[in-house]
């Protein structure tokens, strides 16, 4: 399986600007550029669409591997938190924090964390990531 996605840059790394396109069009041409990037400007932004990977990747990951234990979630909400440092003469995506709100009617708190854990460590984009990954996980009744 591949998944295909494009970016288009033009100009300096601070006049210039860009778009980034998916093959299934969910975004096509949405803009990104310096300040988006680095000083909360509009469009997008290469960490803001990797903590979006991350945290539909992990919640998909956590939805199989409860499927595996006989659970369900009524509701999985994660949210990844990238983030972005200047590390010697560059920069690095260091870390991503997940966190996890889950309601799985039946689970307890230890199969949960456990389960959790799993899913962090063995989603593919967990995997690809070669930063710290920490997560906050809470089981709600």
């Amino acid at each position: 399986m591949i998944k295909k996605a494009s970016a288009v840059w033009k100009g300096g790394i601070k006049d210039g600007g860009g778009t980034i396109s998916t093959e299934t069009g969910v975004l096509d041409h949405a803009p990104y550029g310096f300040k988006a990037r680095f000083e909360d400007g509009p469009g997008t932004n290469p960490e803001e669409l990797i903590a979006a990977a991350h945290a539909g990747c992990f919640s998909m990951a956590l939805s199989l591997m409860l499927g595996e234990a006989g659970l369900t979630a009524e509701k999985i909400e994660t949210q990844a938190a990238v983030t972005l440092e200047k590390v010697g003469d560059g920069f690095a995506i260091t870390s991503s924090h997940l966190t996890l709100v889950a309601t799985i009617p039946g689970a307890d708190q230890a199969k949960f964390d456990e389960i959790a854990n799993q899913a962090k460590a063995g989603c593919p984009v967990s995997k690809l990531l070669n930063a710290k990954i920490t997560m906050d996980a809470t089981l709600q009744a």
